[in-house]
């Protein structure tokens, strides 16, 4: 179950080629959009919202898939809403979390505020970060994911910033960074989908 972020729905090209990266090594994903997304507002729903809505798609899918090892998880905002949720209320049978680019801290405001629900949420959780990733620079984000013990894995994505794009000078592509992402959540999923 995969959610986007605060800026883009979807059916953004980032999100498209995760889900078709992720296809071509065998996991399947669910793009949702929350509510505020779906009606075309600029605007993110409040936090209440956006974990209801969270809660709802988790429910549809394990209907609809229950003898599919399921994992949650998103880019930034989606990321931080389906934790926030399963925080509050755990997602039945949810095998981990996956972040792909946590948001630590909204721009220009540094603090780790937005991590301190992660405690309550149960289970193994995959942080993807880039080392130019203004929302969680990495001083800041490893002694979270430290605190959080051995359930909690960081992989970092070396010149990707907090939308994973890389600059020429660093000799990388696009492409290469999705295939990076792609494999160390199908790896680490593997790991637990048994």
């Amino acid at each position: 179950m995969l959610a986007h972020g605060a800026g883009a729905g979807m059916r953004h090209a980032f999100l498209q080629a995760i889900a078709d990266a992720l296809e071509g090594r065998r996991v399947a994903t669910l793009r949702w959009e929350f509510p505020f997304m779906a009606a075309g507002k600029a605007r993110p729903d409040r936090p209440e919202v956006a974990e209801a809505a969270v809660r709802a798609v988790w429910q549809a899918a394990a209907a609809q898939l229950p003898e599919l090892p399921r994992f949650a998880g998103g880019k930034s905002f989606g990321g931080r809403m389906t934790s926030r949720a399963h925080a509050a209320q755990a997602l039945p049978d949810v095998r981990g979390l996956v972040f792909l680019g946590f948001p630590l801290h909204p721009p220009d405001k540094p603090g780790i505020e937005r991590a301190e629900h992660l405690a309550s949420a149960g289970g193994p959780l995959l942080f993807l970060q880039g080392t130019r990733d203004e929302l969680a620079p990495l001083p800041r984000l490893r002694p979270v994911v430290t605190k959080l013990g051995r359930r909690a894995t960081l992989h970092v994505v070396d010149g990707a910033d907090h939308g994973f794009d890389v600059l020429v000078r660093s000799g990388r592509t696009s492409a290469e960074v999705i295939d990076e992402l792609a494999n160390t959540i199908a790896a680490w999923m593997a790991k637990r989908a048994r």
